[in-house]
């Protein structure tokens, strides 16, 4: 989408979004390409080792297999699927088939335990899910009352149909639904400060508007040869719509595979051997691949690498030279408004430090709390102008959150900021209390809420204290319930069940316990002051 051009000006300036009316993100990422030349779309690296390639012209027969399924049994435009797969092809076919049917999709992180998804199947009100035998082994006891279809990629059980024998028995011939570009396409459960999550609801539009900003720190993406491959899971919005839907929009090929625990050889390993071309690596995947002698000695070299969530500094991109040869490109974004700021090597030398310059066609500003645009090198709340196509229609259900989000025209994404004269973007801090872990953005009130349902707990307070790994560390502070002991066992104990109702990348890798916890006059807890102590190492 990106026009050509010398220069990141002279891209910015030939911009101009070409949004139509009618637009439907299953057709564009898999019908358009589906042509009889056996173009790849997938290489899925199976766990045993084998090589399955699947070209467009199989993604389009297969999801119109699915869709017909799905209508066949009831599911219709608006309504509500869950997809709870790793990086596997069915996971890809779902989608598209969601989308063909004009059907509302719902990623879901397989690492998710009883408690995570119960919620966000219910909130949603998904009427469908597309899962395997390790969904369906979690789904036993939850309480669904709008799930009516169960699809599993493993074979029928519990409840839960075939999915490949029912899609065998459909007929691959199906007519897309002719949605607007505005229409409801995806719920992407994003954590919030307090409470529960919230479903950003994005319309078909938002494959469109994120395609400048994969194409930007993706130096230019699409090129010729191309192959893109992350270890984010196809469930979060980096591996989503980052990698998997905007390289097949591009007719790129995706290498696919399901990785159990990051593992940075092994990734070394994969990239060079795969020739993968392009990929996401978070931040946190960086610092373990660094940690790893000589990494140049695999012979990965990829053409472009983008990575988010946090600053990268100067020693990073040295390393990022010297071991693939190429500059790492950061970029930011959220949930509600992906890919607004990066930075492009091949455009403009990176400023360690800095994260980028507005993506073309997006109008990013720091403002402060009303709303007013702020002057270069002055802090405040980086925000980005409505109308814009990457921009979420709004939280699921929850009306008063989704005004909380603006003030004006201006979406307020919560992270404090500063541009310079020259519109480059430094991140300061958050101005609230989500954690950054691992590349995860993760909401303390759901982690909270978990462990005060602990019979052992009276109050629990969740922080983000700094990692050298991780970024931040999720942390756990305890008031025990009277008359219970607290020590390492009770810490593990709270653990595991944070990691068996939750799911583990949130569970609280430390445990602090005290008397009381610091509370406001209507009585919130001051995360701050929490931070503060813990930081300062007071205890």
């Amino acid at each position: 989408m990106l026009p050509h051009g010398e220069s990141y000006e002279a891209i910015r300036q030939g911009f101009r979004w070409q949004v139509p009316e009618r637009f439907n993100i299953g057709v564009a990422c898999c019908d358009r390409w589906a042509d009889g030349s056996g173009r790849t779309a997938l290489i899925h690296l199976r766990t045993d080792g084998g090589l399955q390639r699947i070209t467009f012209d199989t993604l389009r027969a297969e999801s119109n297999r699915l869709a017909n399924l799905l209508a066949a049994r009831g599911i219709g435009p608006g309504d509500r699927v869950g997809v709870l797969l790793p990086q596997v092809p069915e996971a890809a076919l779902a989608h598209l088939a969601i989308y063909k049917l004009g059907a509302i999709a719902v990623p879901l992180f397989q690492l998710f335990q009883e408690q995570a998804l119960e919620y966000r199947l219910r909130d949603c009100g998904a009427a469908a899910l597309v899962t395997d035998a390790v969904g369906l082994a979690k789904l036993a006891g939850l309480d669904l009352p709008a799930l009516r279809l169960v699809l599993s990629a493993d074979g029928a059980g519990q409840g839960a149909l075939d999915l490949r024998a029912e899609m065998a028995r459909a007929s691959d011939a199906f007519t897309p639904c002719d949605t607007a570009a505005d229409d409801p396409a995806v719920i992407i459960y994003t954590s919030g400060t307090t409470g529960a999550p919230k479903g950003a609801l994005h319309a078909h539009r938002v494959l469109l508007g994120h395609l400048p900003g994969v194409e930007m720190p993706q130096d230019l993406f699409p090129q010729p040869g191309d192959l893109f491959w992350t270890p984010a899971d196809w469930a979060w919005i980096g591996g989503l719509f980052d990698v998997l839907l905007p390289s097949l929009f591009h007719g790129v090929p995706v290498l696919a595979h399901r990785m159990a625990k990051f593992d940075p050889e092994f990734a070394l390993r994969l990239m060079a051997e795969h020739g993968v071309r392009n990929a996401f690596l978070p931040p946190t995947a960086l610092k373990m691949l660094r940690m790893v002698p000589d990494a140049a000695r695999f012979g990965a070299r990829p053409r472009s690498i983008g990575s988010g969530g946090e600053t990268l500094g100067t020693e990073l991109l040295d390393w990022g030279r010297a071991a693939f040869g190429c500059t790492i490109n950061e970029f930011y974004g959220q949930t509600e408004c992906n890919l607004v700021i990066s930075s492009c090597a091949t455009l403009m030398p990176p400023r360690p430090g800095w994260m980028g310059r507005a993506v073309p066609g997006h109008e990013v500003a720091v403002v402060d709390a009303a709303g007013q645009a702020l002057q270069p090198g002055q802090q405040g709340t980086i925000a980005i102008r409505r109308p814009d196509p990457v921009m979420f229609l709004g939280y699921w259900n929850k009306p008063e959150a989704t005004a909380a989000k603006f003030a004006g025209d201006w979406l307020l994404t919560g992270d404090q900021g500063e541009q310079d004269d020259d519109g480059w973007f430094r991140f300061v801090g958050r101005d609230d209390d989500v954690i950054t872990s691992a590349g995860y953005r993760i909401g303390p009130g759901e982690i909270e809420d978990c462990l005060a349902a602990h019979p052992a707990v009276a109050m629990a307070a969740v922080i983000g204290l700094p990692d050298p790994l991780r970024t931040e560390a999720v942390t756990a502070v305890i008031v025990p319930a009277p008359g219970v002991i607290a020590d390492e066992d009770l810490a593990r104990r709270l653990q595991d069940h944070v990691k068996q109702r939750l799911a583990a990348h949130v569970y609280p890798r430390r445990v602090h316990f005290t008397d009381a916890l610091p509370l406001t006059a209507t009585g919130k807890v001051m995360r701050g002051v929490l931070r503060g102590r813990l930081t300062e190492g007071g205890g």
